[in-house]
């Protein structure tokens, strides 16, 4: 059985010089060597050692001759001036004349470039396949669980030198914003760990900021394109950098980081390469005082927004973060697919802020294009932001993504309705709010229970789109985000059956009730914000079929669900929330609460506390007035389409659509509405099976209320 050793020469050399690593190459050549026999299991002369590099690259720059070097220890070297040619070069001249399968293939390299070897080259059903580089570029693929991989420094012993990071996130993050950078904070944190790793064995890595204060830094986002500020302490230390807080303001982080840093510095056991992530000429004492140390000093800045006196000094290696980590810009990603829509969580972020306190300046000032002036002074006065110029960097950025555009008039903008994080914006703040408000009139409570309204968020169909109504949790967020935008109000509450138990509870903002720009079109509010329950009065159920046919459907699954419980039950009132429970599958979200309130304005049902015989406490239920026109109305179509069931019944006719219109044709009655509120309320069971196709449950006590009436009737009139 055939064992390989692949020596990549010049991958090895590079990442060496990356890291600040001084190796004897002599040293380096034997220790692979050994250490690969020793792997394998076979004696040095029984290895097959290739070392491949580019050998007329190194002659330029090294004192001693490599290739002689490798030679000299028993290895065949092999010149490849282009790396994209290594695999087949190698395969051509070695593994396709061995007569052998591969039993042992160990790869001395960083770099994918020999990956393709492990494909195509013959080995043995039981071979084993090594790796041995500064970092594993094989985890997450096909082969990360096929190949072993083992740090090279650590099998040859090599020192590496210790690294500390100090990252100025609050001066990195506005930089990167100010010159147009998309803040994508898991791109960041992966670029900033692996370029700290290239200088050596990373000790320490600590990031501040202001964390948890909202409006102090741009947007923060993932890579999906979400905002994710509030989620940045985490994710950091789940890349094991410490999250420190310090106050907003360029002097609090100064001073923290510059006290860290000297204390760090005069440890006996210090980093020897000392990294800053921060382009603020206030630091250069510090980093002049490290390499007085003897420290290796590392600045890495953003291009356009690191001081020159540090660009210029000779101590100093300045790397510029937008080089090595490649973000994308505002422009790129308004045409990148955040921009085009949300199929993870859309939660609420500081773009959602400006859709929202647009929309409150637009009602107030009556008008469609606003300054951005007025918008960062909105934006400052709810807290969106610390400062009028991070306000200034948070709308420039709404403009650069399309969220914002240009007005009619110089130095005004508008909303870009079209931009799905204005859609979603709007749409998620309008069904909140709306549910709100709703629920108050309906019910005629004072707040809403959290708890409550997240239940009834759950089932707000308007919002099952992409990205939307995903869990309690995201529910929870959208409504924290609209308390802090003052369009909800948010208190503790005693409870009500226990006053020592406080109770989160919500309310529409009493200053912001005006702002909200659907209260008019569906009919909440009326003059001077009074409540508008009176357009109810007079409109038929016909009528309102054409105003709001699912509101009309919902009627009638209400009328039809209270009598059969009620009558039943011998119960006066059906309790509200069993109601709501029972027909939850087809509200919509508002068609429930819409088609009380309709019932409730006509004198058709009442909503009230009533004893609950099985507890101490009130329950909140709703009773019917069956001598109400609309009521006897929907209870003789219940009993016509129930007659209409009873005689496909007796003539042993299946019971489906089909059958119903051909028996009955030109009967006006909405088929479908009726077969699916004959199901709900068991008086028809689907066949297993067999779509379309139901039972009728003969024995069900409103057939037999409606067919007991029939049969006295038919007896009287003979």
């Amino acid at each position: 059985m055939a064992a390989y050793l692949v020596v990549d020469v010049d991958d090895l050399l590079q990442r060496f010089k990356s890291r600040s690593i001084s190796v004897d190459m002599q040293e380096l050549a034997v220790g692979l060597r050994g250490a690969a026999a020793l792997a394998a299991g076979v004696r040095p002369e029984n290895l097959r050692a290739i070392a491949v590099a580019d050998w007329q690259k190194h002659r330029d720059f090294t004192a001693v001759d490599l290739q002689v070097v490798f030679k000299r220890v028993g290895y065949d070297v092999f010149d490849i001036p282009r790396r994209e040619d290594v695999p087949d070069a190698l395969i051509i001249h070695y593994f396709s004349y061995d007569p052998e399968p591969v039993s042992e293939l160990i790869l001395a390299t960083t770099s994918s470039d020999l990956v393709p070897l492990i494909r195509r080259i013959k080995l043995t059903r039981n071979a084993r396949i090594r790796m041995w580089g500064s970092e594993d570029v094989l985890a997450g693929t096909e082969f990360e669980d096929e190949v072993i991989f083992q740090p090279i420094e650590n099998l040859l012993g090599i020192q590496t030198k210790n690294v500390a990071v100090y990252i100025d996130f609050e001066n990195i993050a506005i930089s990167l914003n100010e010159q147009g950078f998309l803040v994508n904070l898991d791109h960041l944190i992966s670029c900033f760990v692996k370029q700290a790793r290239a200088h050596g064995q990373v000790i320490k890595m600590a990031a501040y900021a202001p964390w948890g204060q909202r409006g102090s830094l741009p947007p923060l986002v993932d890579t999906s394109g979400r905002e994710v500020a509030e989620e940045a302490p985490s994710r950091l230390l789940l890349a094991n950098i410490d999250p420190v807080f310090n106050l907003p303001g360029k002097n609090s982080a100064d001073v923290r980081i510059a006290r860290d840093v000297m204390s760090d510095a005069g440890h006996s056991d210090a980093a020897d390469v000392f990294i800053l992530a921060s382009g603020d000429r206030d630091f250069n004492d510090v980093l002049q005082t490290l390499v007085a140390r003897g420290k290796t000093v590392i600045v890495w800045g953003v291009r356009g927004a690191t001081s020159r006196m540090i660009e210029n000094n000779p101590n100093i290696t300045v790397e510029f973060i937008d080089e090595f980590t490649k973000l994308q810009t505002h422009e790129s990603m308004r045409q990148s697919s955040i921009a085009e829509d949300f199929t993870e969580a859309f939660t609420p972020s500081q773009w959602s802020s400006v859709v929202v306190q647009f929309d409150r300046l637009a009602v107030d000032l009556k008008a469609t294009s606003i300054s951005q002036g007025q918008i960062v002074e909105q934006l400052q006065l709810v807290g969106a932001v610390i400062s009028s110029q991070r306000g200034d960097d948070l709308v420039s950025q709404a403009i650069s993504l399309g969220i914002l555009k240009q007005g009619t008039t110089a130095g005004q903008v508008m909303l870009n309705e079209q931009h799905p994080i204005v859609e979603k914006t709007r749409l998620i703040r309008d069904r909140i709010a709306l549910r709100v408000a709703n629920t108050l009139q309906v019910r005629g409570w004072e707040y809403v229970n959290y708890g409550f309204l997240l239940k009834g968020l759950a089932m707000d169909r308007e919002m099952t789109r992409p990205g939307l109504n995903i869990d309690d949790q995201w529910r929870s967020h959208w409504i924290d985000a609209l308390v802090r935008e003052q369009v909800l109000e948010r208190q503790l509450t005693p409870h009500r059956h226990n006053p020592d138990d406080l109770v989160p509870v919500i309310k529409l903002s009493s200053t912001q009730v005006q702002h909200l720009p659907y209260m008019e079109s569906d009919g909440m509010r009326g003059e001077g914000g009074a409540s508008n329950e009176n357009l109810w009065v007079g409109v038929s159920i016909e009528e309102l079929e054409k105003l709001e046919p699912t509101t009309a459907e919902m009627v009638r699954r209400i009328i039809v669900s209270v009598e059969q419980f009620t009558s039943f039950r011998n119960f006066a009132w059906c309790p509200l929330g069993s109601l709501h429970r029972r027909l939850k599958e087809f509200d919509n979200g508002i068609s429930f609460q819409r088609g009380v309130e309709y019932l409730v304005a006509n004198d058709a049902a009442e909503v009230n506390e009533y004893p609950n015989p099985q507890s101490t406490y009130n329950t909140k239920g709703i009773s019917l007035n069956t001598g109400h026109e609309t009521v006897t109305n929907v209870l003789s179509e219940r009993d016509m389409f129930i007659n209409m069931l009873l005689m496909l019944y007796k003539k042993d006719m299946l019971i489906s659509k089909a059958s119903l219109e051909t028996e009955f044709a030109g009967l006006v009655l909405n088929l479908d509405l009726w077969l699916s509120i004959m199901e709900t309320e068991n008086v028809l069971n689907a066949l297993p099976s067999r779509a379309g196709q139901y039972s009728l449950f003969r024995t069900h006590h409103t057939v037999n209320l409606v067919a007991g009436s029939t049969d006295g009737d038919e007896g009287r009139d003979e």
